[in-house]
């Protein structure tokens, strides 16, 4: 299996925060957002791992990347204008096929190891697989509608949801993701949806799902960031800097011990 972090966007509703720098290195507790959308795909051991991002601030995170994470093969690709996040995937095709993959927000942060499910997956004839989670505020997110243990629709924002199971900012796929995305027209919001291509696996009826039991939220707002930062700061953020590379480990040490204590 091969990963996949989307890290493109403006960041505007994290702003002044983003205005000098991309959204994904601004800070949730003592570590830059990215790491725990990485930490989450590091526990799954992929083959490599692929960046999409845009901006101004595109070069910022290859040089953070390479500097804190020597030992990982990553690729780095450029997003010249937000088309959604099944547009941003689409330039990856290239380089992961024809594995499967593992793909996650840049802003979504998650306590659960997901390692299992993608052993799973991999071994499986399925072609999709989603990270659910129960939610009291469903209407804010795309909602899965369930029968008989089988997703058979996705809703976005509905107004009155069909049940409370969020579709989190994690996805496992197979390689004619990409074809399905070629099949895609923009939304009336101008964008590739990636709803709308979980849709076509689901009629395929190659489509399963996991509800998620641990923390899960993003960190792309004031409000959702100070939450995350409250959650990291109870041994996930410490999680993350021990599994840093011995090197990193023993440079932070140095420059910032506080991180050890």
């Amino acid at each position: 299996m091969k990963g996949v972090i989307l890290a493109g966007g403006k960041g505007t509703r994290l702003f002044p925060l983003t205005a000098v720098t991309n959204k994904h290195l601004i800070s949730v507790g003592n570590l830059p957002m990215i790491e725990y959308p990485l930490c989450t795909l590091r526990r799954l051991n992929p083959e490599s791992i692929s960046v999409v991002t845009g901006g101004e601030h595109f070069q910022d995170i290859a040089r953070y990347l390479g500097e804190m994470h020597p030992e990982i093969n990553f690729s780095y690709h450029y997003q010249k204008e937000a088309g959604g996040i099944a547009q941003a995937l689409s330039f990856v095709g290239s380089f992961v096929k024809p594995k499967k993959i593992a793909v996650v927000l840049g802003d979504n942060i998650f306590e659960n190891d997901f390692q299992k499910a993608a052993i799973e997956f991999e071994k499986s004839g399925l072609g999709a697989m989603l990270f659910l989670k129960q939610v009291n505020d469903p209407e804010r997110f795309g909602v899965a509608e369930i029968k008989k243990g089988r997703i058979v629709f996705i809703e976005e924002k509905p107004k009155r949801p069909k049940s409370n199971l969020a579709v989190t900012g994690l996805y496992f796929y197979d390689s004619s993701v990409f074809d399905k995305i070629k099949r895609l027209k923009p939304s009336k919001r101008g964008e590739l949806e990636i709803s709308h291509v979980n849709q076509m696996y689901i009629d395929e009826g190659r489509m399963d799902f996991c509800i998620v039991k641990g923390y899960w939220s993003d960190a792309g707002t004031i409000v959702s960031r100070m939450a995350c930062e409250k959650f990291v700061k109870r041994g996930l953020e410490r999680q993350v800097v021990n599994s840093f590379p011995k090197e990193t480990i023993s440079l932070l040490k140095k420059l910032n011990p506080d991180l050890f204590v």
